[in-house]
């Protein structure tokens, strides 16, 4: 019962904030944080309550059901913690701007959908509440005018995955006669090879989009960079990863992990791991060509994505960790590092990476935040990424895949090179004079960095917390549990423990300390008293990484083209020119639309006449 009063607060909260701030701003601020906060208990509190399940709805004979499992939990804990974290980043980024009640009542619709979604019991609840959620991002993506091209292309991008997923759940009706998931995952051994294998393939074509697989990605990098910094926080964190929830779900617990193995003599599992090797490869190097901070971590994402798909993919009890966990570690960083470039932008209006610079003295707990986010992403000790990362890299090494690895590997290296860039061009280097005044980001900004550079820590030293829950939910899959203490995981060709690590850390910190307390003394200098490459800094810019890549793109230019991405544009362009083309009979005149009326019929008394001839 308590998963519909979930649902129910979810969408109610939705329009209680619509209805209320078109009468007091105040009291809409109050009830965003008031609703996400109720959201984000109740369901803290089904910690206590596994494997739930309630019919609320019967639509042409069909049950719809809620259901609550450990992995609609671990979903649904992650969906509500970002959510709060951004509206409580919200009231300071979206101060003063116009439409809030509309931004509001759609960012409510986007968790309401999410949620729907993990807690759905069956596929016409999963499928309703997932286009709830497509359609409220669509909105919320075109926000802005600027964000208007990049809303078409996600929404036509998720058309196509929805009907992909539609088909694929009549496929599987057609032969069982139930859209009920628990019934389906008992009947599933009924269904034929062939009907297997096209249900799964229709079905990672729809999650393959919304987690942004390439070449299912095109659709990220505007949507990141044109959206609201409040709701790309969301998207980034939580809602393109619906899509690993959506992979789990069908190749896991409908099809199930042998079943699943077998797809296409194994080959199926084979041809989702190197499309993930390549989606880390992809997006890692493209994201060094980027010099907007959104832009970059837009790309960086699409590359941590093909980590958290190859591990899941892969099949083994530790790569199947290692994915779940490392879906909810970039959900804490990539939201962190959003977060703070909202923050930069709000106070100097610029998000380009060579303008910026120096901000660490104006914006510290920004810096530190960073800091600890770019750490995560790679893969640092004591940090949340180096354990699913950890978990990653010694599943494909004993299970003899190099390639795989090396893929991998290729990408860290590519996101150390990134992560600087960030850190440099933002905070680091000689402060540009125009940022001498910058005030510091409001508290309301700065306290989800704090909060989100804390857990990335938690996470990194106790990673036994998440990977407890991250057991039980591999244990309703059918895997064999590896054994997991507080401070990490014991297996058979090693052990993980962050403990041993901490200490040693800690003992190098001390150390390095200590050299430089007795080395030479730091002076002060002014901006000007700088010397690189045989050249004095100029005044007004000080970043030497600015258009560093600029040759290396200049080469690859000619080759680097995004056909997917063309042919993206030339949809949208197309269906715009359709659009404006069927606007045009709109005239507002009566005698006109009597007019289309009478010549409907004729064609109609026509057609019947050529008929009844023929």
């Amino acid at each position: 019962m308590l998963i519909g009063y979930i649902i129910l607060i979810a969408f109610g909260g939705a329009f209680l904030v619509y209805i209320f701030g078109k009468i007091i701003s105040s009291l809409r601020n109050f009830l965003v944080i008031l609703f996400s906060l109720a959201l984000l208990v109740l369901i803290s509190y089904l910690y206590k309550m596994p494997n739930t399940e309630i019919k609320y709805f019967s639509f042409l004979s069909h049950s719809l059901i809620f259901k609550m499992d450990w992995l609609s939990w671990f979903f649904a804990v992650a969906i509500a913690s970002i959510n709060l974290l951004a509206i409580i980043f919200s009231l300071s980024d979206m101060k003063g701007k116009e439409r809030l009640d509309l931004f509001y009542l759609l960012i409510f619709l986007v968790n309401a959908g999410m949620l729907g979604v993990v807690f759905s019991g069956d596929l016409i609840s999963f499928y309703i509440f997932w286009e709830i959620m497509s359609w409220s991002a669509f909105l919320l993506i075109s926000f802005n005018e600027e964000g208007w091209s990049a809303g078409l292309k996600y929404i036509i991008l998720s058309i196509i995955g929805s009907f992909a997923m539609l088909v694929g759940m009549l496929i599987i009706y057609s032969v069982l006669g139930t859209f009920v998931i628990e019934v389906i995952m008992k009947q599933m051994n009924i269904l034929y090879s062939g009907f297997i294998f096209l249900a799964s393939l229709l079905f990672c074509i729809a999650f393959g989009i919304k987690n942004a697989l390439v070449p299912l990605h095109t659709w990220l990098p505007d949507s990141y960079t044109n959206s609201e910094s409040t709701f790309t926080v969301v998207l980034s964190g939580m809602l393109t990863r619906m899509g690993v929830f959506g992979f789990i779900l069908i190749l896991y617990i409908l099809i199930g992990l042998k079943r699943f193995m077998l797809i296409g003599s194994g080959w199926f599992s084979h041809v989702l791991t190197f499309l993930a090797a390549f989606s880390i490869i992809f997006g890692t190097f493209i994201a060094l060509l980027q010099d907007d901070a959104k832009k970059l971590l837009a790309w960086h994402s699409i590359g941590q994505g093909g980590y958290i798909i190859l591990g899941l993919t892969y099949g083994t009890t530790l790569g199947v960790a290692s994915g779940i966990f490392h879906t909810l570690n970039h959900a804490i960083y990539i939201a962190l590092l959003f977060m703070v470039v909202g923050a930069v932008e709000l106070r100097t209006g610029c998000r380009d990476l060579n303008a910026l610079g120096g901000l660490r003295s104006r914006m510290p707990i920004l810096f530190y935040g960073s800091l600890i986010g770019i750490s995560g992403f790679i893969g640092i000790p004591l940090t949340n990424g180096f354990v699913s990362k950890w978990l990653l890299y010694k599943t494909l090494i004993i299970n003899h895949s190099p390639f795989l690895a090396f893929s991998a590997l290729i990408g860290t290296w590519g996101t150390v090179l990134y992560g600087f860039k960030f850190i440099h061009n933002i905070f680091l280097g000689q402060l540009p004079v125009k940022y001498e005044n910058v005030q510091k980001a409001p508290f309301s900004m700065q306290f989800p960095v704090i909060l989100l550079s804390l857990v990335i820590l938690l996470f990194g030293i106790l990673p036994g917390i998440p990977l407890k829950v991250i057991g039980w939910i591999q244990t309703t899959m059918g895997f064999k549990v590896a054994k997991i203490n507080i401070w990490g995981v014991i297996t058979e060709t090693g052990t993980l423990n962050t403990v041993n690590i901490f200490f040693a850390l800690l003992l190098a910190f001390i150390g390095i300390y200590l050299l430089s307390r007795i080395g030479i003394r730091a002076r002060r200098v002014t901006q000007d008293d700088t010397y690189a490459a045989g050249h004095y800094a100029p005044r007004d810019k000080y970043a030497y990484t600015s258009d560093f890549y600029a040759p290396l793109f200049n080469i690859i230019k000619p080759i680097f083209r995004e056909w997917v991405s063309i042919l993206n544009g030339k949809i949208v362009r197309f269906g715009r020119a359709l659009s404006d083309s069927v606007r045009r009979i709109y005239v507002g005149d009566l005698g006109t639309y009597v007019l289309y009326i009478v010549l409907f019929l004729a064609f109609l008394l026509t057609l019947r006449m050529g008929w009844n001839l023929w």
